[in-house]
């Protein structure tokens, strides 16, 4: 395991003993006085109408307080009125929870049970009884692919980054020395988060809601509530400090969010709803199944002449999803011809989301194994053939980067690969009796930063609490934010607290697209910054300060005292400042947002995978044996958490590539492996021993702290890298992930 020499001292995560002692409260885990719990009814067709609800045996059953479906639902205020006849939602709408008698998919919430006890919720759903009027429903992606069409939303929006593109001849394909064409398939692909999805809804008042919720956002969920049921925002308050994984599931209010809230305002008392693993897989989104074309042409000297990328995304009828599927492509290398197409594919299932590499690492698996497989079409090493087409500069803006150290990357993962020992021809390397194969596929993430808030508290004990209304779905947010404002305030992390998981707090984004430390963390920064800055002018105003006439940039923070650069013996604690104005604490709240320099560089995370695979060349079984990751990310504020981040990508990419896929059952429309026996993903058995670097060099133009993504380039590229070994070692290209073994037989 990579064990090199840190530059500074990691912080272990503040949360971490809450944790392992069990003593972190999770959304379903408050004690709230009176509660009832709630069960949900789901569809067990994928398109049609409910044409009868009979609920005499499931209220019969003792402890049941109500069961709620859209003939007796107390209704969404922000829901327009059903229209007579009532019509199916046109797409862009959200799923509207117990509205009409329509189907949209199996799975879909159509009634809410809410008893005293769990155990008689659940009896009682399952004596409830639908009928339906069943139409024939569309959940066969390939049956149905000649459908796909550009998204309404595209249609409408002419400066959406999926609009069709094109840079130089979009047929200059024709005319290359050598050219390839290949279609990869991606199978829809669940969030497999520990924590299952869990909400307690609590009516205060009656304008006046209390959730303590699994969400990725809590500030994008209390909008979202607020306006579905009329309140204030200030009168919507969502609580969620601790979540147990989610990998972009948890980024939206999903119907079962909105159940629960109906039922609460149904009974008059809190309200639990949890999900069981079976609905985790058909009612909180998936990464959408997708079906990629892509055409490479190069010269024979090794340089790519052009590139054309086809992307077709699964959705609901009632939604559009759009991936960042084939926008890599444009970016990625030096090419001068580049056509890129996406298309959306409506189909009788749940609306995909977002999960962890949205999109790019989709497309990026695609790319990957089409560069691979041009590679070994001209005979030249596939990392060599990726250097000769580095990006200089952003070929889709034609802009300088920011910072892009992705050579670096490569020279370092393949040293410490041992990239050079690798031959060229497919099986021509073996150990033990096993096949051996070396791949490697480069990564890239955009990179995002949003407006953000903090308020930093400076108490009269010289301890300080940080706040902020951002989330932490397990990378380690809050020591990332505690190391930082360590850092800024020289105070140590003993004495810092940061607070976030609650919508009261300063506005902040939630916790996806690689943005937390990007955001919240300049925020952190800067409102540290600011209360140095008052703190300094209270200690300037004291009889004989040595600050008295200080400037900011001249002076020091250290050990909860601030000082003179030049005079360190003269330092006043920050303890003291206080004692002697008689201040219970200091405070200071700023924002942090991005500004000119977004549109005067391109700025993305990059990095590269190496990849060993053995493959028993009877079985065909496929295990990854060795992982080197390299990542260029700006300033890593924290080695072990950062680490741990490239690990979780590793670990998803193994995932991703060998063993997930769910498989539906197109007669039912109804997918089929929904629990941990049928959907496969790595254990500890199954992960290899994983070498870490990053090239650590902040980028001083993205943010304040120089520091870019690293959640989501940590599993980006990381399927191809697979795909190719497992080509070196077999000698067959498996397109159509996962790569299991009746694909190589």
């Amino acid at each position: 395991m990579f064990n090199a020499k840190l530059p500074e001292p990691s912080l272990d995560r503040v949360d971490g003993r809450l944790k392992v002692t069990g003593t972190a409260t999770y959304s379903a885990e408050y004690p709230l006085e009176n509660l009832a719990h709630a069960v949900l009814v789901t569809s067990t067709i994928a398109k049609g109408r409910i044409t009868g609800l009979d609920f005499k045996l499931a209220e019969s059953v003792p402890g049941v307080l109500a069961v709620i479906s859209h003939l007796n639902s107390p209704g969404v205020p922000g829901y327009p009125p059903v229209k007579q006849p009532a019509e199916r939602a046109p797409i862009g709408t959200a799923l509207r929870v117990f509205y009409d008698d329509f189907v949209y998919f199996s799975g879909q919430p159509v009634a809410v049970v809410v008893a005293q006890t769990l155990e008689q919720a659940r009896h009682a759903a399952s004596l409830a009884q639908v009928n339906y009027q069943t139409e024939k429903h569309q959940t066969d992606f390939e049956a149905n692919v000649s459908k796909a069409a550009v998204a309404l939303s595209v249609q409408r929006n002419k400066t959406s980054p999926f609009q069709d593109y094109d840079r130089g001849n979009p047929d200059a394909i024709k005319t290359a020395d050598v050219k390839l064409e290949s279609t990869y398939v991606f199978p829809t692909q669940h969030h497999q988060p520990l924590e299952p999805h869990a909400i307690i809804a609590v009516w205060e008042t009656d304008d006046k809601l209390t959730i303590y919720d699994k969400n990725q956002g809590v500030k994008s969920a209390q909008g979202n509530l607020a306006s579905a049921f009329k309140l204030p925002r200030e009168n919507v308050q969502v609580n969620s400090p601790f979540i147990g994984g989610a990998f972009g599931s948890g980024i939206r209010v999903w119907p079962h969010t909105i159940a629960a809230v109906l039922a609460a305002k149904k009974v008059k008392r809190p309200v639990k709803l949890v999900l069981g693993r079976e609905l985790m897989q058909m009612s909180v989104g998936s990464r959408p199944f997708t079906v990629q074309k892509i055409a490479i042409g190069a010269s024979s000297d090794g340089k790519l002449t052009a590139i054309t990328h086809e992307g077709i995304g699964q959705t609901s009828t009632y939604e559009e999803h759009l991936e960042r599927t084939i926008l890599a492509t444009r970016a990625m290398y030096a090419c001068p011809n580049v056509s890129t197409r996406y298309r959306l594919l409506n189909l009788d299932v749940n609306t995909p989301t977002w999960m962890r590499g949205p999109g790019d690492a989709t497309g990026m698996f695609a790319l990957e194994s089409a560069l691979d497989e041009m590679a070994h079409e001209l005979k030249i090493d596939p990392l060599e053939f990726r250097i000769r087409n580095h990006a200089d500069t952003d070929p889709e803006r034609n802009l300088p980067w920011s910072a892009k150290t992705l050579k670096e990357c490569y020279r370092t993962g393949a040293e410490r690969f041992g990239w050079d020992k690798r031959t060229s021809e497919p099986r021509s390397m073996q150990a033990n009796g096993l096949l051996v194969g070396y791949g490697m596929a480069s990564s890239l993430y955009g990179f995002h930063r949003h407006p953000s808030k903090a308020k930093a508290v400076m108490r009269t004990d010289g301890s300080v609490v940080m706040q902020s209304a951002t989330m932490d779905i397990g990378p380690g947010t809050g020591t990332a934010m505690t190391q930082i404002a360590a850092k800024m305030l020289g105070v140590s992390p003993n004495k810092i607290r940061f607070d976030l998981g609650d919508s009261s707090l300063p506005d902040a984004p939630g916790q996806n697209g690689s943005a937390t430390i990007t955001s919240v963390g300049s925020a952190v920064h800067v409102a540290c910054e600011a209360l140095k800055k008052k703190l300094l002018t209270l200690a300037a105003a004291m009889p004989n300060s040595p600050l008295a006439n200080s400037r900011f940039e001249d002076i020091t923070a250290k050990t909860g005292r601030i000082f003179p650069t030049a005079n360190p013996s003269a330092s006043i604690s920050y303890a003291d400042i206080l004692k002697y104005h008689q201040l219970p604490q200091v405070e200071v709240t700023e924002e942090s947002k991005p500004g000119p320099e977004r549109d005067q560089y391109s700025m993305y995370s990059f990095g590269c995978h190496f990849v060993e695979v053995q493959v028993n060349p009877l079985t065909d079984e496929v295990r990854v044996s060795r992982v080197v990751t390299c990542a260029d990310v700006g300033k890593i504020i924290n080695y072990k958490t950062a680490r741990s981040q490239s690990i979780g990508g590793i670990v998803g990419g193994i995932g991703m590539a060998l063993m997930e896929e769910s498989v539906m059952d197109h007669r039912f429309g109804r997918y089929i492996n929904t629990d941990f026996a049928g959907y496969h993903i790595p254990v500890h058995a199954d992960i290899p021993q994983i070498e870490v670097y990053y090239v650590d060099q902040p980028d001083v133009y993205v943010n304040p702290i120089g520091s870019k993504g690293l959640g989501e380039i940590a599993i980006v590229g990381v399927a191809a890298a697979v795909a190719n070994a497992v080509f070196h070692a077999t000698g067959k290209r498996v397109r159509q992930l996962p790569i299991t073994v009746d694909k190589l037989v």
